[in-house]
């Protein structure tokens, strides 16, 4: 997408396709609301508290293979029109080294007919000597590497965060009395009560974080947007994390609540989109993929820690409370705190990557000058 949108709009295009995530988490919810339902609307059992072995039956090991296989069905319908779309002319023209077929397919997708001059101009930008440094090279290093460290640290960090949210997100809303502690449900109703909680959110918050990135990104910048984002999931994770026994009294949850989608919303209008967004913009054609993926790795490396080490952490500091099979934790209330740490040290690693809204690739990634001034002059006009 970032290939074949014009400068203008080109933030605007890639938040779209990112936000595609928000639907997704949209329908993962409803596709777990309905088929818990159903279920527990076909056995009806005691609770954990009325009834130990009453409250499940074997058949309830269906329910979280129905839903998941039913991320399938995208999977399949991605891989099916994904192998019908085209290659970028980028990509044919300088990695491919197929002028032609770029040609014809950029005619193609902007259904205008390209002159001659247009192919020789990409002919004379592959043979540039300048363009051709690899990956691992001093040149990409001079370049591109405080870039590199800049997007794939910010996405390492964001996921932590962003995570580790979502999966201790029913420990959370147990412990403010949002939704009845395990124990008070059977194991089905307990699905049904945490995706209602989990969909709740995502509606409210998560999917208009979105959209609200898709309509500012190209006014406001991928670098004010990123930083912001960090900046207020920082300061309602110290709200919620600092008073957190404030919040647990029972006259307190809502605003708990508000405070919680609140995080989520500046995630998702903040670094959850331009994390996806930056790095598909500011590196060479010919390696934009590739650092786009090394982002997106860390990234998961990033989620990895959040879901795991925060599974961890955030179980009690009293061995009579956590969780069977977990050794003790800080508590969610030292984990709140710290992941408003992580979210800080975001925004300083932030400052390590140029804005681009309003300019050209070529002009980001200096692809289109002899010299190595152009990606410097690229970075002093940057707002940092």
């Amino acid at each position: 997408m970032s290939e074949y949108s014009n400068k203008k709009t080109r933030g605007a295009f890639i938040a779209a396709v990112f936000a595609m995530q928000g639907f997704g988490i949209l329908a993962g919810g409803i596709v777990s609301l309905i088929v818990s339902v159903a279920f527990d609307h076909k056995y009806n059992l005691p609770s954990y508290k009325e009834n130990r072995q009453g409250s499940i039956v074997p058949e309830f090991d269906y329910v979280w293979r129905i839903i998941l296989m039913f991320g399938a069905v995208p999977a399949v319908l991605t891989y099916y029109w994904r192998m019908k779309m085209p290659e970028t002319a980028r990509y044919t023209a300088l990695v491919a080294k197929n002028v032609k077929q770029a040609t014809t397919d950029m005619s193609n997708v902007l259904q205008i007919e390209l002159e001659e001059e247009d192919e020789k101009q990409v002919i004379r930008y592959e043979e540039n000597e300048s363009n051709k440094f690899g990956l691992f090279s001093k040149d990409f290093a001079k370049r591109h590497g405080l870039r590199l460290l800049g997007t794939t640290s910010t996405w390492f960090l964001l996921d932590i965060a962003f995570y580790s949210q979502n999966l201790f997100q029913k420990d959370i809303f147990s412990a403010i009395g949002w939704i009845p502690h395990a124990e008070e449900m059977s194991a089905i109703h307990e699905v049904y009560k945490i995706s209602r909680a989990q969909t709740l959110i995502a509606l409210c918050s998560t999917v208009p974080g979105y959209w609200f990135s898709v309509a500012f990104i190209d006014y406001m910048g991928r670098f004010t947007i990123q930083l912001m984002g960090f900046f207020f999931m920082t300061v309602f994770m110290l709200a919620l994390g600092i008073p957190y026994h404030h919040w647990t009294l029972k006259p307190n949850r809502i605003g708990f609540v508000v405070l919680y989608s609140l995080t989520f919303f500046f995630a998702n209008f903040g670094p959850n989109a331009t994390t996806f967004v930056v790095p598909a913009e500011i590196f060479p054609a010919r390696l934009r993929s590739t650092c786009h993926g090394i982002s997106a790795a860390a990234g998961k490396a990033g989620a990895i820690v959040g879901a795991f080490g925060f599974l961890y952490a955030a179980q009690s500091t009293d061995p009579s409370e956590t969780d069977e099979g977990y050794p003790t934790g800080i508590g969610i209330q030292n984990s709140l705190i710290m992941l408003a740490v992580i979210n800080f040290i975001g925004m300083l690693f932030t400052i390590l990557l140029p804005e681009s809204k309003g300019k050209s690739l070529e002009e980001l990634s200096g692809e289109n000058d002899d010299d190595e001034e152009s990606v410097e002059a690229t970075d002093r006009t940057s707002p940092v």
